[in-house]
């Protein structure tokens, strides 16, 4: 087997130390997760390199002397161009060599989330599906509420009027909620094909400058060489939609949203199964406005967690279930004044019939 193309497998942050503790070699993922290339990093110590918050230097040489590996679980590793991430590291001699080691980085954030998805997905499925059975019996009655309230505002003194708006206003909010929830219950399967990302991209900013977004500066920062992704033209427009309304909602009465779109080959999403997936083509959702409250930027594709007032906290959840059945990847990255919707999706198969534009 050709070592490079193995190398270049690996789905985490992989790099090769000599007997000096000098970086030999690494591959894509850690050039990423280091925010360095290949180039600079090559030749220079890695303590320099990678900060781990623990004692591992009597460790590190134990393990070169003996020829055994070495497993360090929930430290905190640091590269200096980003904040410190809770990893799992894996460190191992390289089998024929003289004193060469292998790391191996696990970050701790991805596999947590993805487990935690998974979990939440089982506990809100039970929870869609009850709302959804009870929708059609719920919106019945309230109808006949709105109707009623409706009649007897006719005969009203302008005080009363008050509660009368008050529940057709309160039930018509119930029924687009409950709408929300049939919807979320009744998404079909993506009908796959090769979809042209800009298209789509372009299609959603053309309808948000012209309704919920007109307020807003939109500006398009796109790669022109981006291949085509396997998808849902019409679901894939509903994500990004769905992603503008936020960020236009949350910037206010002016603001500015960027949407970019790139290529990083070395992107790959393990799950909890073992199995993994190449995930290149990227889509970014960029805004300036006051960023995510703290206590919820953990759980904001979940179901009915909403960071607005009277926000159902099912539209967030239902792009995260659509990019989910695309077999895609969904984050967030927000500070004030800057949050930034990422999704990762595969790339379409060059066999694949392309989707007809509309």
């Amino acid at each position: 087997m050709d070592n490079t193309a193995l190398w270049s497998s690996l789905p985490l942050p992989a790099l090769l130390v000599d007997e000096h503790d000098t970086i030999q070699d690494l591959n894509g993922v850690a050039e990423n997760f280091l925010n360095a290339s290949a180039k600079s990093l090559i030749g220079a110590p890695v303590w320099d390199r990678i900060a781990v918050d623990a004692p591992l230097e009597e460790a590190f040489a134990r393990a070169r002397a003996q020829g055994t590996p070495l497993f360090v679980n929930d430290v905190d590793v640091g590269t200096g161009n980003a904040p410190p991430m809770q990893c799992n590291l894996q460190i191992a001699p390289l089998q024929g060599s003289d004193g060469q080691m292998i790391f191996l980085i696990s970050p701790r954030e991805l596999a947590n989330r993805v487990t935690k998805s998974e979990g939440v997905k089982n506990a809100a499925k039970s929870a869609i599906g009850m709302a959804e059975m009870l929708a059609h019996e719920i919106k019945n009655p309230l109808a006949g509420i709105t109707g009623a309230a409706q009649l007897l505002s006719m005969n009203l003194s302008p005080d009363d009027l008050e509660l009368t708006d008050l529940i057709v206003e309160e039930s018509r909010r119930i029924v687009k909620l409950l709408e929300q929830v049939e919807q979320f219950g009744n998404l079909q399967p993506p009908a796959r094909a090769a979809v042209n990302i800009h298209d789509v991209l372009d299609r959603a900013r053309r309808s948000a400058l012209l309704g919920f977004g007109a307020h807003m500066k939109i500006i398009e920062d796109y790669d022109p060489s981006l291949p085509p992704a396997v998808g849902d033209a019409d679901q894939l427009l509903q994500v990004v939609l769905n992603l503008l309304k936020n960020a236009s909602e949350a910037s206010g009465k002016t603001g500015t949203i960027r949407i970019h779109s790139y290529f990083e080959h070395s992107f790959k999403l393990r799950r909890s199964d073992g199995s993994g997936q190449a995930l290149p083509l990227q889509i970014e959702i960029i805004d300036d406005g006051p960023g995510l409250p703290q206590d919820i930027k953990g759980d904001i594709f979940d179901p009915f967690v909403s960071g607005r007032e009277n926000g159902t906290g099912l539209g967030l959840a239902l792009v995260s279930k659509i990019i989910s059945d695309h077999g895609g990847w969904i984050s967030v990255d927000s500070v004030p004044g800057r949050t930034v919707f990422r999704i990762s999706l595969p790339r379409a198969p060059k066999d694949l019939i392309p989707v007809e534009e509309t």
